[in-house]
Order: structure tokens, then C-alpha cells, then sequence
């Protein structure tokens, strides 16, 4: 088979290398899968550079999110077992975490509907606990789990208030349905926000970028507001300023998404149920910016750590595989 490996760390251009390699083998609980689609995250990015809080052994396949078919034929979604990851046309995951692919969406939509969307469900809903009526400030808004927090933000009855870089972002987060769309390249943030909610604040901050978008947020949050940190796509990882928290009474909060997985599983199925019919209602739809070739991942996850893009990036072995099943 066709795989991706990357046998030292650095940038996913200069490291990633495409070789022909042996099917890898289930162990014991394992299955092996066709991948259909594999969706690139920014962890992806880290595990590359050797970033990431998982480092898996080198060389790896990179591709932590894939729709992938069993070998009875069955389209589902899963994490694969690292080393072997999703950026080959063959793959390895646990059989007792397989989710079923919804039928709504196709296999590319379906394999970025797992990670970004789990994420902001339980980020929102299970650690924020938003609530409708209330304002939400998204970071990052058009990107991949920006996006994800939007759709779910909108879903939930929230005003959603959506922070990008660029003219073109600012389109794409409008047509997501932001209700507020903040250039930070052009407009001042804080003041932006201030403006928009009466000088309120947000209620909930729903944060992937970290630096100076966690400096803007501890600007903006409302009394009792909820700030959750998701991760840090700008290199930076703030420093909180816990007084700063006491006087203002807001809430820092921390989402490992990965960690229900082993801690609290059942969460994992019923927020992916949850997902699943509002994805059947088109209520959430995973925006797809771009379907790339297995030739082309790498030159794509470079795009993904250059912060270029917007929605999801996906990679597709066999381009029959790109639309519905």
C-alpha cells in the first residue's frame, strides 16, 4: 500500500515522505480499515514537528481522523492506532471505538465530523455548558474546529461572534452564519467585541488559538463568563493570570477531548449520536475547503500549519471516494 511516513521531526513538507509500504497488522482488539477519507488536524502538524503531547515512534503515519470501510463493508469513523495512521490507503483502530459514519454526509464530510465536532460539543455543552440566548466568541472562527464551534454555537441558540484573520475568512465565518464577524487583521478585537455585545462581554470563549486571542479573551469575558481552552495553534501557550480571573469572576476551562475516550467512553457514543442527527437535520455540516489526492497530503498539511486554510482540509485516497457512499 501507499503510505505517508515521517521518520524525523519537522516541518510536514520537509518530512513527510510517501512510500510503499506493508498493510499494517491488527493487534489484539484492533481492526483494520480501508480509508476512505482522512480529515487533517493540527495535531497532525505537532506530531510532525514533535510537538504534540502523543509522540509516536518513528518512523509514523501521520492521521489521527478517518472514515474509513471494514472489511464487511461497513463505513465508519475512527482514530487510528498510531503508528499507523489515516495518510494511507490502509489503516488500524480499535474495533470497540468505531462510530458509525452518518449517512447524511459524505465520506470526506463524515471523516471531519469525528474530532473538531466532538470537541466543540463537549467543550460547549459538557464543560461551558452554554446556554441559549447566550453570546459566544469563537477564535479562529473559520478554520477547522472554529468552524465545528460555530455550527454547534448556532445550533445551540447562542449569538456567535467570530474572530478570523482576513478577508476571506471573514466571508467564509458570514456564510457559517456568525451573526458578528471580527477581522483581527483590521479591526481591533477588543474593542470590536465590547461594541457588539453592549460592553458586556461574552459569556462563552471557545479558544484553539492561545498568544494573544487567550490576552483578547480575558478582555472580553463577561461576569461569570467561560473561557475554554482547546489548544494553541499560534505557538503561544498563555500564562493565566489567576487574580485576574478572581476580580473579574470568570472561569478558565481545559477540553482534552481524547481523554473521554479512555475515562468516560459512553459520552463519546452519545455525543457523536447527538451529532449524527443534527448533521441528519443539516443543522451542522463539516465545511470541506478542499479534497486533496493521497499524493498531495503532505504539501496539504503544510497548508494546515501555515494557517492558510479554512473549514476542513481532507485527504482522499481513491477519488471515488469523495462522495457519498
Amino acid at each position: 500500500m501507499q503510505a505517508w511516513q515521517v521518520h524525523e521531526n519537522g516541518e510536514p513538507s520537509e518530512v513527510m515522505r510517501l512510500h510503499d509500504a506493508e498493510r499494517p497488522t491488527p493487534g489484539d482488539g484492533q481492526v483494520l480499515l480501508k480509508v476512505r477519507a482522512a480529515n487533517i488536524n493540527f495535531p497532525d502538524v505537532l506530531m510532525c514537528r514533535g510537538h504534540y503531547q502523543v509522540r509516536p515512534p518513528l518512523p509514523f503515519t501521520p492521521g489521527v481522523e478517518i472514515c474509513g470501510e471494514t472489511e464487511d463493508g461497513r463505513r465508519v469513523l475512527a482514530n487510528p492506532a498510531l503508528p499507523y495512521g489515516g495518510l494511507a490507503e490502509y489503516a488500524v483502530a480499535d474495533a470497540a471505538a468505531l462510530l458509525p459514519a452518518p449517512d447524511s454526509l459524505d465520506d470526506a464530510e463524515a471523516a471531519a465530523l469525528h474530532i473538531g465536532y466532538q470537541t466543540g460539543w463537549f467543550g460547549l455543552h459538557r464543560r461551558a455548558r452554554l446556554e441559549a440566548g447566550e453570546t459566544l466568541l469563537v477564535h479562529a472562527a473559520a478554520g477547522g474546529v472554529g468552524s465545528a464551534a460555530v455550527q454547534l454555537g448556532k445550533a445551540a441558540g447562542a449569538t456567535v461572534i467570530g474572530v478570523v484573520g482576513g478577508a476571506d475568512k471573514a466571508v467564509v465565518a458570514r456564510e457559517l452564519g456568525c451573526d458578528v464577524v471580527i477581522d483581527r487583521r483590521s479591526e481591533d478585537v477588543v474593542s470590536a467585541v465590547k461594541e457588539a455585545t453592549g460592553g458586556r462581554g461574552a459569556d462563552v470563549i471557545y479558544d484553539p488559538v492561545g498568544g494573544e486571542a487567550y490576552t483578547q479573551s480575558t478582555k472580553v469575558v463577561a461576569f461569570e463568563g467561560r473561557i475554554v481552552v482547546v489548544g494553541f495553534a499560534s505557538g503561544t501557550i498563555p500564562s493565566p493570570g489567576l487574580n485576574h480571573a478572581l476580580v473579574k469572576n470568570y472561569s478558565i476551562l481545559g477540553l482534552h477531548w481524547g481523554l473521554y475516550n479512555t475515562k468516560n467512553p459512553k459520552l463519546v457514543q452519545h455525543c457523536h449520536e447527538q451529532l449524527t442527527e443534527l448533521a441528519a437535520r443539516g443543522v451542522v455540516k463539516p465545511l470541506v475547503s478542499e479534497r486533496a489526492p493521497l499524493d498531495g497530503a503532505a504539501a496539504a498539511v503544510q497548508r494546515v500549519a501555515d494557517g492558510v486554510t479554512t473549514g476542513r482540509v481532507v485527504v482522499v485516497p481513491s477519488p471515488e471516494n469523495g462522495a457519498a457512499a
